[in-house]
């Protein structure tokens, strides 16, 4: 299987970066970046061609050597990412970095790394952004302006390296039934109901549909919805 397409896929210790390197494992070996070494190595024991890629995204120094050890990269999928939330005038600069470190620099920062291995292979560049890279709303300040960040990000990095062969692409998905998610509804105060949230496996179809797209296809921005709970 070695053959096969190589993806690194970060935040795979859970939630939706655990439901994508699932969902790649099928047509692709899998790197599975996180923090939580055993949580990875768990994923790993489950996927016939996956390895962890245990790797702090906000040391710099250990970023830059796992990087180097990757010269031919298929997929990245950046999902690895913080919500720090609170109103504007409540909200400390600690948490606008907070949120920033993680999903914009971090994002950034591997993705320059990695462009001479994805540049190699024709790659492809997955963010998973937010509706709230879209569509601000109260209370989400630091959080949302961290995502319209990751979506500049997106596309830059797409009108830049599309003419050297790379895809990019921005999925936004809605509220998911995450450990991410019920800390919101925690701080919000609301009642946690899963079922009025996406799966994750299904925002991790919505990768699997841009990545396995064709070679003449070019799917660049997926929003992903809930469906009404009835």
């Amino acid at each position: 299987m070695t053959d096969r397409p190589l993806a690194l896929v970060t935040g795979s210790s859970r939630g939706i970066g655990a439901a994508v390197s699932r969902g790649l494992a099928g047509t692709h070996r899998v790197l599975l970046g996180g923090r939580d070494s055993a949580a990875l190595s768990a994923l790993a024991a489950e996927l016939p061609d996956a390895r962890p890629w245990p790797v702090d995204l906000s040391d710099e120094a250990a970023v830059a050597d796992a990087a180097a050890r990757i010269d031919h990269l298929d997929v990245l999928v950046h999902s690895a990412g913080v919500a720090r939330l609170g109103d504007v005038a409540d909200s400390p600069a600690e948490a606008w970095r907070a949120d920033f470190e993680v999903n914009v620099v971090a994002v950034g920062q591997l993705t320059r790394l990695l462009l001479p291995a994805l540049r190699s292979a024709h790659g492809h560049v997955v963010v998973i952004n937010s509706g709230q890279g879209l569509a601000a709303r109260e209370g989400w300040g630091p959080y949302a302006a961290s995502k319209f960040g990751a979506r500049a990000f997106a596309d830059a990095l797409r009108a830049e390296e599309e003419p050297r062969g790379l895809r990019v692409t921005s999925v936004y998905p809605g509220r998911t039934d995450t450990e991410m998610q019920q800390a919101v509804v925690a701080a919000e105060g609301g009642e946690y109901r899963p079922e009025k949230y996406l799966r994750p496996e299904s925002v991790a179809g919505a990768v699997s549909a841009a990545v396995l797209a064709g070679p003449d296809a070019h799917l660049t921005d997926i929003t992903v919805r809930p469906r009404p709970h009835r």
